[in-house]
């Protein structure tokens, strides 16, 4: 399970370092994809191949945005001697991500998120609508 949250920078290359505990539960190779609320989305392979299933076993009609907005930017990701990986261009317009970074644990995949946009997304989070989601899920 993919829990915490890390702060790190970006290099004017686009390299970021993988925290260590995500490394070792994501696996040597994973993958990056466009996330909801401008974040990208980190998943290991097993993540992804069910990912790829579920989407794929949804009539066409239904999957073709899915389809779209998950794989045409994705990318794999393999880290490099110091925890490295490459963030495509593509992808870091997408979630904003300039310098300061921050890596969130979101159970069975990891984010990636600007920090001033973490920030601000937590900022609008309120105790109601916390309170709400532990009802629906019956805590």
């Amino acid at each position: 399970m993919l829990i915490g949250e890390y702060q790190h920078n970006i290099d004017s290359k686009g390299r970021v370092i993988v925290p260590s505990k995500f490394r070792e539960d994501l696996g040597e190779h994973f993958y990056i994809a466009k996330g909801l609320d401008r974040c990208l989305f980190v998943f290991s392979q097993e993540e992804w191949s069910r990912l790829q299933e579920k989407v794929r076993a949804m009539p066409i009609s239904k999957a073709r945005g899915l389809q779209r907005f998950f794989f045409a930017g994705a990318c794999e990701a393999v880290p490099d001697k110091q925890g490295r990986i490459l963030i495509p261009q593509l992808l870091r317009e997408h979630a904003g991500l300039k310098k300061d970074i921050t890596f969130i644990g979101a159970s069975s995949r990891a984010e990636i998120w600007d920090t001033a946009s973490w920030n601000a997304f937590n900022a609008e989070l309120t105790q109601e609508s916390i309170a709400d989601a532990m009802d629906d899920l019956e805590l």
